[in-house]
């Protein structure tokens, strides 16, 4: 079974969606505010966690912040905030996916497993290489020179869906489908987010991109060569 820690300082949307989750078949695990969050990840070792953006103590970008020091397990935001700012900024943080609120709790539910299924092992050839940039699909292992990166479950789903067609041009709205794999509402500069976070872990010179590619106007694609 596996386990979601859901952090909110809201009694009501916790229990709400603990009992969609459960229903779902998940473990669920809770804390109210920053510190509370970042302990129950260390001692609990969730598999997913679903972290409201306005807490006290640390608010959810400051939990993002700590979290990715030295883990990727994947983040849902759950956030009222209506600024697209700061959905942008959690993604940038390394969060995985977002749901603002009011929010359905089904869909929630949806996108936990959408992102927990990111982490399967996929189908097809068991290594990708464009250049000197390899994706081990069944270990999610990435090494870019013969050295090992560490990408998020949806940076890895993002760059694998690119890395099995190099050099094909993908929309922002495909590569959104490829991640989700379900019909989601996500805009687009989500995509971009996600991008500049690949290409401060795999890129020489993330300013100058040699593997993952801008195409003007249309999306992005990576370098065949």
């Amino acid at each position: 079974m596996q386990t979601i820690l859901v952090v909110d300082d809201e009694p009501r949307i916790t229990q709400l969606v603990r009992d969609y989750l459960e229903r779902a078949g998940f473990a669920v695990r809770s804390a109210r505010d920053g510190p509370e969050a970042l302990m129950r990840a260390r001692t609990d070792r969730p598999d997913l966690v679903v972290l409201d953006l306005g807490l006290p103590g640390l608010d959810g970008f400051d939990v993002t912040r700590q979290l990715r020091r030295d883990s990727t397990v994947p983040i849902i935001m759950l956030t009222a905030r209506d600024d697209e700012s700061d959905t942008l900024v959690g993604l940038e943080l390394g969060a995985d996916d977002y749901v603002t609120k009011p929010f359905s709790p089904r869909e929630l539910v949806a996108r936990v497993r959408a992102v927990l299924r990111r982490q399967l092992p996929q189908a097809g050839a068991e290594v990708l290489r464009a250049g000197d940039l390899s994706l081990d699909l069944p270990r999610m292992r990435v090494d870019v020179g013969g050295k090992a990166v560490d990408l998020t479950t949806t940076e890895f789903q993002l760059l694998s869906a690119m890395a099995r067609q190099p050099g094909r041009i993908f929309t922002r709205s495909q590569l959104l489908d490829a991640i989700h794999g379900v019909a989601f509402d996500s805009y687009e500069r989500a995509i971009d987010a996600h991008v500049k976070n690949i290409r401060r872990k795999i890129e020489p010179n993330p300013r100058t991109p040699r593997y993952l590619l801008t195409v003007y106007g249309v999306g992005y694609k990576l370098a065949d060569a």
